[in-house]
């Protein structure tokens, strides 16, 4: 299974940067893990929250299939210790699934066809954080689901 985090605009701070590819790296031992980043749509006085939205929620059904199992990551989602969604990974890669597909926003959230077209919600945390640094706590939270999975010395009770 191919596990994808597709993103709206791309990440410029350099120690962030840095930090996903450290943990993309160690990803490629063990599973498949790529970043989509759309382009950003930059509000301007000529376009609202909805037509934002709509039209990152376009870009971003455009790059989904049919098949793909689709989270995305929102506030009003599930939370999960990192035991449990190391589970969660467990179980979805078990389901015959070729892609598992988590989506990051724009600044606004996500259009109602994205929320129609998605299957689950997941929340990192009750706090807010910037779309780069979610990039980051999610790539690392993957690698650590997938070393637990693996029994890898990276996670600690």
């Amino acid at each position: 299974m191919d596990i994808v985090l597709l993103t709206i605009g791309k990440t410029n701070i350099s120690y962030i940067k840095e930090g996903i590819d450290v943990y993309c790296k160690r990803l490629q031992r063990y599973i498949p893990y790529k970043i989509i980043e759309l382009p950003d749509i930059r509000k301007s006085g000529k376009i609202s929250e909805q037509e934002q939205k709509d039209a990152e929620g376009q870009m971003i059904l455009k790059q989904l299939t049919d098949s793909d199992k689709i989270y995305l990551l929102d506030e009003r989602g599930k939370e999960y210790t990192s035991r449990e969604f190391s589970s969660l990974l467990e179980r979805e890669m078990g389901s015959g699934k070729k892609r598992l597909v988590f989506v990051v926003g724009g600044p606004y959230g996500f259009s109602k066809s994205v929320y129609e077209r998605s299957d689950a919600l997941l929340s990192l945390s009750k706090m807010t954080f910037n779309h780069e640094m979610v990039r980051l706590f999610f790539t690392e939270q993957i690698y650590r689901g997938i070393s637990i999975l693996n029994g890898l010395p990276y996670h600690h009770d």
